[in-house]
């Protein structure tokens, strides 16, 4: 019997490997709004989106861009993964690089929380700090440069470019809320960050049903307090952002948010990050304006990252 070529039986590796770690995306849970909000005719569910590897609504774009990297062949043992993340991306990034055996390299603000930071360096990433005044942006402008000077050490994600974010949404969150529902979801709301999440589940959904109406939650100004989140009008705007998929555009108060942080834990009995209450409020908004649909919006992660804002919250 003829041996089989070394570059076959890795690539079976790699695939097989890949299919079990695809166990571990997905798949959250639907979690009903009982206490926080309440009105006859009104559903409000949020999807629990850290109950997944990775811990955050990022893993679902994480193991996409991983998965096609690796299955098109741009990213090899040679080359470490790099991009510019404000954490949770670069958290997903680092734990399904760790089970996939793919070298994470990432540029992050300096004042990303102590926790981020400590979980990255747990999961063996290389970090490269980037001005706290430059944000996300200034972290996206250091990758660049740094893939431009060694292009044979690196394959940049771009995760704010990468069709494979959005598409991750669009392959697998939409699909899932949809059944979720029993088909019955009315409106999807969701901020605005690298804006993979809403603009992939929105597509899908209006796909499935032209009449949902789907709502994008803005910050309402540039200093806001909403990790992950982008002030589109003052930052550098997503090539994967498509403004033409929102059927309506809100405005979050981060102090709002915070002030909800605290009534989900008290009345639903979750601990969930600003950025998940802020998504809540918008939905809660969304609700008052209706005399009857299914709501549906994400908590993109819970509290284990924001002890230092928790402490401001309680």
């Amino acid at each position: 019997m003829e041996d089989i070529p070394t570059q076959i039986l890795e690539n079976k590796t790699i695939v097989k490997r890949i299919e079990q770690v695809a166990t571990l995306i997905g798949n959250t849970p639907l979690y009903p709004i009982a206490n926080v909000f309440q009105k006859p005719k009104v559903k409000i569910y949020a999807k629990l989106e850290w109950q997944q590897l990775g811990g955050s609504v990022k893993a679902r774009p994480a193991f996409n861009i991983i998965k096609n990297a690796r299955l098109d062949g741009l990213l090899d043992n040679q080359k470490a993964l790099l991009d510019a993340t404000s954490g949770n991306t670069g958290i997903a990034y680092a734990a399904i690089g760790a089970a996939l055996g793919v070298k994470v390299t990432l540029c992050l603000p300096e004042n990303a929380s102590e926790e981020r930071k400590t979980i990255l360096k747990a999961l063996g990433v290389e970090i490269i700090y980037t001005s706290k005044f430059d944000g996300t942006d200034g972290a996206q402008l250091k990758a660049k440069e740094l893939v431009k000077a060694y292009p044979d050490k690196y394959y940049y994600a771009d995760q704010y470019a990468n069709e494979h974010n959005w598409k991750a949404h669009y392959l697998t969150t939409a699909e899932e809320i949809w059944a979720g529902t029993n088909q019955g979801i009315t409106h999807f709301v969701a901020g605005l960050g690298t804006t993979g999440t809403f603009v992939g589940t929105s597509r899908k959904l209006k796909e499935l049903n032209p009449n949902i109406e789907v709502v994008a939650l803005h910050p309402d100004n540039p200093m806001h307090g909403l990790e992950g989140w982008k002030h589109l009008e003052t930052a550098i705007v997503p090539k994967i952002y498509d403004g033409q998929v929102a059927d309506k555009n809100l405005e979050s108060d981060t102090l709002i948010a915070y002030d909800m942080v605290k009534e989900i834990a008290e009345k639903e009995g979750l601990l969930v990050s600003p950025s998940a209450a802020a998504n809540l409020a918008g939905a809660i908004q969304v609700a008052k304006e209706i005399e009857e649909g299914v709501i549906v919006t994400t908590f993109a992660d819970d509290a284990a990252k924001y002890s230092e804002v928790l402490k401001h919250i309680f």
